[in-house]
């Protein structure tokens, strides 16, 4: 068993996809219309096969709910990993990213938090 899609709730879906394509630099691998929302997902360009991450619309009343208490408690919804938690920070910083934690080193690991302006905290972590 392994894990082959992954989902985040976001309030917008077009706007996620601007987000985690254009300003993260995730390629996106589906974008299927299903009804009133789509199915999109994205992939890393390091590994095209790997976890595909869902962008999952917020739009039952559970969902906006968890999504909310969440970012209200400063709790970040997934984690991606980076080489370079600096150079990431700083490449992000300059696209306008809003961080809620800078880097900062916690035991063995240095993470940091950004806003992704989709309703949601994420985590990056230099292992």
């Amino acid at each position: 068993m392994k894990i082959i899609v992954t989902s985040i709730f976001v309030e917008d879906q077009d706007q996620a996809l601007e987000f985690y394509s254009e300003t993260l630099g995730f390629e996106k691998k589906h974008d299927v219309p299903t009804g009133e929302f789509r199915w999109i997902t994205l992939v890393s360009p390091e590994d095209q096969k790997g976890t595909e991450l869902l962008l999952e619309p917020n739009k039952h009343p559970a969902a906006t709910e968890y999504q909310k208490k969440l970012f209200a408690e400063g709790i970040p919804v997934t984690m991606f990993g980076v080489a370079d938690i600096h150079a990431e920070y700083k490449r992000l910083m300059e696209k306008g990213v809003k961080f809620t934690i800078e880097p900062t080193k916690m035991g063995e690991n240095t993470i940091a938090v950004f806003d992704d302006t989709c309703g949601n905290l994420i985590q990056i972590i230099q292992e």
